[in-house]
């Protein structure tokens, strides 16, 4: 009969701990702990399937839905190498939409402004969602320049690739930091982030 009570003050105490600490967490953040926790939750996702294979976005989504196109794709970096600028120059890093370059689950790509116009969504297999922010001089017609952060990752993760690519979505010619963010924060895609930002220092 002890333990039973033991174990019944015990689970009761453990219980009012975590209210507290949510409580805490509540007054102090201005966050609910419902919020708090499905967040949390969002986190704990599992990027594997039941058969244990890992989730991957080729394989999640229908893209027969979406226009396909045949584009040779390589890599580029903020740096000298791919831009002419060095880390001291003031449009370091900057691209013609005026964002700022970034790998994520939705990362900065360059192309011909003709066939995909600024804000351009697309889907690129093996590199993940491309968003259009930049342009080149030598990106002509059905071409890509993919954001890396070195030039080691540009070598070695992609190279120069001819693949069919996705058209998600049409750019408007504009492209904002606040919708990039609102694009990789997105909950429902939490899940596959950090199949693309292993390598990102953040």
């Amino acid at each position: 009969m002890n333990k039973v009570k033991n174990w019944t003050r015990r689970l009761a105490m453990t219980c009012l701990f975590f209210i507290a600490v949510f409580a805490t967490f509540q007054s102090i953040s201005g966050v609910s702990a419902q919020s708090f926790l499905s967040q949390f939750a969002s986190v704990l996702s599992t990027t594997e399937t039941a058969s244990g294979t890992q989730r991957s976005l080729e394989n999640e989504i229908d893209w027969s839905k979406y226009p396909k196109l045949t584009v040779t794709a390589t890599g580029y970096t903020a740096g000298v190498e791919s831009t002419g600028k060095s880390k001291g120059h003031p449009e370091y890093g900057i691209t013609y939409s005026g964002v700022k370059v970034k790998r994520d689950l939705f990362s900065t790509v360059a192309a011909d402004l003709n066939v995909f116009p600024i804000g351009t969504i697309l889907f690129i297999p093996g590199y993940g969602y491309g968003v259009v922010a930049d342009k080149g001089g030598a990106i002509k017609g059905n071409e890509l320049d993919l954001y890396y952060e070195t030039v080691e990752d540009v070598y070695n993760k992609w190279g120069k690739k001819k693949l069919d690519i996705y058209v998600v979505q049409k750019g408007n010619g504009k492209l904002t930091e606040q919708t990039l963010k609102s694009l990789n924060e997105d909950k429902s895609m939490q899940v596959f982030r950090g199949q693309y930002i292993s390598s990102e220092k953040r």
